[in-house]
């Protein structure tokens, strides 16, 4: 609301908050801060394509506690790789420009260790670690 009122001239934020006002004239994207460009803005480049070396992406996880019985922690990953295959859902995540990058356990904490090791390094890098 901000950048269509004209308080602020630039937003980071997901494509599905501003699809609309891309599809509509009213927001125009600079660049994407992506690994790859949006499959739903092809043309716009990434930042890294542009020479900047940044890259970022909002991803959700499922948690439980220490000490989940396995039984439990298996039901869990079976519904959720049932959800990330649903038909309905997929579609609703294309509705609004959001694609879907299920990991299964193994792949998502590799993931998680490898994106923590790249935060901790930035977080140093700025000298906010103590």
């Amino acid at each position: 609301m901000a950048l269509l009122g004209g308080s602020v001239e630039a937003i980071s934020t997901g494509p599905s908050t501003v699809m609309g006002h891309v599809q509509g004239g009213k927001v125009r994207v600079l660049a994407s801060w992506g690994e790859a460009r949006h499959p739903a803005l092809p043309e716009v480049p990434t930042l890294r394509e542009l020479g900047y070396d940044a890259t970022f992406s909002q991803w959700t996880g499922l948690f439980v506690p220490s000490g989940t019985p396995e039984p439990v922690i298996a039901r869990l990953r079976e519904a959720a790789k049932a959800a990330a295959n649903d038909p309905v859902f997929l579609a609703a995540l294309a509705k609004v420009q959001t694609p879907l990058q299920y990991l299964d356990q193994p792949q998502f904490r590799a993931f998680w260790d490898a994106d923590a090791k790249k935060l901790e390094g930035v977080v140093q890098r700025i000298g906010k670690v103590e």
